[in-house]
């Protein structure tokens, strides 16, 4: 399996902390965000490859973090940075088309774990990952999202009674439902063929829910109940907050 960690935005409302850093590598108590993910995901031993996608503006301090982990053998797959070559926030791919130049460009053909490098969990993915690989199916997690202005800014889903999505809206104008689901996908290696179909038949590219939503029409996907919480950094407060959520 091949974990692709998204991480080429421009986190313009984290400025001036990340006027000149990526997000992904600021640090919380102690560990930059992107070290907390990766040791999680790497107890599962299902990972071969981390790949990390940037863009051009942050490429060089992923590379040096990335030589530096590469170097130590702190973890038990290698990391694999990209440059997706784009340079302002105007002109960035889109999250769907980083993960389709990550495919391309390494000619993966296998299961892909895809995640937001800008996310914290207070629960391990493996838990998710030993639950797709039960389902066998394409799968997401998803958590009861009571606040209805959030709902419009994500990735909303209905499910059935054996958690199979019936239909998925990205940033939806009429929530169907409160099951929101965080950027934390695994796609079978069918399904991870076909993201260039899916944005060839019109799925959107800036989100990364945009493929989701286009899978479930296509595919069966299943939706986990996340056992614990999400920590979605933002701006500067919501990752003051993190800080000293993780220093406790």
């Amino acid at each position: 399996m091949k974990c692709i960690i998204l991480a080429a935005g421009y986190a313009t409302r984290l400025y001036p902390l990340t006027e000149n850093f990526p997000k992904p590598l600021l640090e919380v108590a102690g560990k930059s965000i992107l070290d907390w993910l990766i040791e999680d995901i790497d107890t599962a031993g299902t990972v071969d490859e981390y790949v990390v996608v940037s863009n051009h503006k942050f490429a060089s301090h992923f590379d040096e973090w990335a030589a530096q982990r590469n170097a130590s053998h702190c973890f038990k797959a290698p990391i694999t940075v990209l440059d997706d070559g784009t340079s302002t926030n105007e002109t960035r791919l889109g999250a769907v088309c980083d993960i389709k130049f990550a495919v391309d460009t390494l000619g993966i053909d296998d299961e892909l774990l895809v995640i937001a490098g800008d996310n914290l969990l207070d629960f391990s993915l493996k838990t998710f990952l030993d639950y797709a690989r039960a389902k066998g199916t394409s799968c997401v997690m998803r958590y009861d999202e009571p606040d209805e202005a959030r709902l419009h800014k994500c990735a909303v889903a209905c499910v059935d009674e054996d958690d199979l999505i019936t239909s998925l809206e990205e940033k939806p104008s009429q929530p169907r439902s409160h099951w929101t689901c965080p950027p934390f996908y695994y796609y079978t290696r069918e399904n991870a063929g076909w993201i260039g179909r899916g944005i060839d038949s019109g799925c959107g590219t800036d989100a990364p829910g945009s493929y989701l939503a286009w899978l479930c029409a296509n595919a069966p996907v299943h939706a986990m109940i996340m056992p614990g919480r999400r920590y979605d950094i933002g701006n500067l407060e919501s990752y003051e907050k993190v800080c000293r959520t993780f220093a406790k």
